[in-house]
């Protein structure tokens, strides 16, 4: 009898190492292919982001080309006096470009932290986009519906060491793989802000997030809001595109 019951509280010990390791597996593959889908192999897109304060409010349009998870190029289309304004990552490096001073900067690890074009997304949150993939380890937390689909609560912890900013985020991916939200905390485990997709629309020849929505988490008047305008993927980008040189030179 003394054995049978070993035998069975081996087995239902091994079920349980089985279910937690899948769910590991299903939670990395879950926020690669959400990542995945949310840049494509390449990009270009046009977003118009508005930034809102309790007393003004600021909107601009920028166009963006994007390739793999690290590279990508912003620049400003609108309004006039601030057009040609733009940034270039490459990997996890920063530069910024404005035109009125003729000027490259490269934007130093103390600065990461402050605010992009003085929206509700920091630096370091262009810069490390793609760190979400090998700095964290991620596990389904539980599971919600959305427009008749379920989603997908993932708990994502900083691996030991890893270089972030964040104690920890919350993601909610779609079983067709695409992100619902993104929740960053402190340290202390306390949420700091909410990245939401607000609408899903038919762009770029798939569902895609149309709408975002970047705030802090217990503030309700101060947010910013991109909104897609247009959104090509797979589209053939040289290689000279995403360089320093191509940063200052105008849009045509």
């Amino acid at each position: 009898m003394r054995i049978r019951i070993s035998s069975i509280l081996l087995a239902a010990a091994a079920l349980i190492l089985g279910a937690q390791t899948a769910s590991a597996v299903t939670a990395d593959e879950l926020v690669q292919r959400a990542h995945d889908y949310l840049r494509g192999r390449t990009s270009v897109s046009v977003v118009d982001m508005t930034i809102h304060r309790p007393s003004w409010e600021r909107s601009m349009t920028i166009k963006a080309w994007t390739r793999g998870v690290e590279d990508s190029i912003f620049k400003i289309i609108e309004p006039a006096k601030d057009k040609d304004n733009g940034t270039l990552k490459l990997g996890h490096e920063m530069w910024t470009y404005n035109p009125k001073i003729n000027r490259v900067i490269k934007i130093p690890p103390s600065m990461m932290s402050q605010s992009w074009m003085g929206s509700d997304f920091s630096n370091n949150d262009l810069a490390k986009s793609d760190t979400i993939l090998t700095d964290y380890t991620h596990t389904i937390i539980g599971q919600e519906q959305h427009e008749g689909k379920t989603v997908y609560v993932i708990e994502s912890i900083p691996k030991p060491h890893a270089p972030v900013v964040w104690g920890k985020q919350v993601l909610k991916v779609r079983e067709d793989d695409i992100y619902i939200s993104q929740e960053f905390f402190d340290e202390d485990m306390q949420s700091v802000k909410i990245l939401e997709m607000l609408k899903i629309s038919e762009m770029g020849g798939k569902l895609y997030p149309t709408v975002w929505k970047m705030h802090k988490t217990d503030v309700t008047d101060e947010y910013t809001v991109l909104d897609y305008k247009e959104l090509h993927f797979d589209v053939d980008l040289s290689d000279d595109l995403f360089t320093v040189q191509a940063l200052k030179r105008p849009l045509r």
